[in-house]
């Protein structure tokens, strides 16, 4: 396998800047994955890597080799699509066999790869069938089958499993997971869907506009954003957002916005000094908001009472929608909890969990 190294890479549209330079290195056996909204560059970049985009500016290099003027078929990557694209009249085997027949490898050294990757997707009873005699996680894991037997240095995967029904869809992330963890391979994963990016990533590249927002270990994104964009695009249901003003009262700093305030933890309160007097975001998580009974754990807490817009019932859990002022916010309560549309309910803070950001530059303060 290989490493991947992207130094300020830029891709242009006409007068579109669709990629703004980008700086990132894949290390070599790493799962990557690059996310994002819609529109964001996260295909445009994984299509310069392969090679199916020209680079605007900026170099890339795969194990130490410049690649920009390298065709994709003499990049030794294998890219799986969105769609399947199987050929309808080959079997099973002759879908996986194919590139490599045209690459002129032995028959004795495709069958080899083919049944080999056929074990390791599950995929050996299968070999004989049709395509359309499948299922689609089964056709899925033929496309995958199909960039194995190649044996590329760096796998690179745009929406894979975007195709797949939700229970399918969990079932090939395991299935990801397990084959990454057998082959060792290199690996950059595009999708829009922050599920997968935290499930599936060793390291996930939050991208914006083009522009790489966070590139840390998901657990990292997800606890400590840089900024707001990040805060709120990763997590489901996302981040709440309420806008307020920092005050300092004799050493406490307090945040206060429309329906409520609360003292900031002193540990905290220091990081705010330089925001006293000024409009901040402050950032909750709805599973940092609990419903009272179940709030005895949290040692540093702010109770409000709040009116239910209306709520979901989740089986393991319950989301309840409110509003503090005009501001809607979600809290993810005890699995017990029922609270009634247009009734009071008090809910707890977990203030242990706090984030501030400002509201002009985005970035994260605390």
């Amino acid at each position: 396998m290989a490493n991947v190294l992207l130094e300020d890479v830029s891709k242009y549209f006409g007068d579109v800047q669709a990629v703004r330079d980008v700086n990132l290195e894949i290390k070599d056996k790493e799962f990557v994955v690059l996310v994002g909204p819609s529109g964001c560059g996260k295909t445009t970049t994984l299509r310069m890597i392969a090679g199916l985009e020209e680079v605007s500016e900026g170099k890339i290099s795969i194990n130490g080799r410049l690649v920009n003027d390298v065709p994709p078929k003499d990049r030794n990557i294998a890219m799986v699509f969105q769609s399947y694209a199987l050929y309808p009249h080959m079997k099973v085997y002759d879908n996986m066999a194919f590139g490599l027949k045209l690459r002129g490898i032995p028959k004795k050294d495709i069958d080899g790869r083919v049944r080999e990757a056929g074990e390791i997707l599950g995929l050996t009873s299968y070999l004989d069938r049709l395509p359309k005699h499948l299922s689609g996680g089964q056709r899925q894991r033929v496309a995958l089958g199909r960039a194995i037997v190649r044996n590329p240095q760096v796998f690179l995967m745009d929406e894979p499993l975007s195709n797949l029904d939700a229970k399918l869809r969990v079932s090939m992330r395991a299935e990801l997971q397990r084959i990454h963890r057998k082959l060792e391979a290199t690996i950059v994963y595009v999708t829009h869907d922050q599920i997968e990016a935290m499930t599936l990533g060793q390291r996930v590249a939050v991208i914006l506009n083009g522009e790489l927002q966070q590139v840390e270990n998901p657990l990292n994104v997800y606890e400590k954003p840089v900024n707001r964009f990040v805060a709120g695009f990763m997590g489901s249901p996302p981040m709440n957002f309420v806008k307020g003003t920092i005050r300092k009262k004799g050493a406490v700093y307090v945040f206060e916005a429309e329906g409520f305030s609360f003292e900031v933890p002193v540990d905290l309160g220091g990081l705010l000094a330089g925001h006293v007097d000024k409009e901040v975001v402050f950032g909750l998580r709805p599973e940092d908001i609990w419903d009272v009974p179940s709030s005895n754990w949290i040692e540093q807490k702010a109770q409000l009472e709040v009116v239910v817009d209306f709520r979901e019932l989740m089986g393991s859990d319950t989301y309840v929608y409110v509003k503090i002022g005009k501001t809607p916010i979600t809290g993810r309560i005890g699995a017990m909890s029922d609270p009634k549309p247009g009734s009071k309910y008090n809910l707890v803070f977990n203030l242990r969990k706090i984030h501030f950001f400002d509201p002009a530059t985005q970035k994260a303060i605390i």
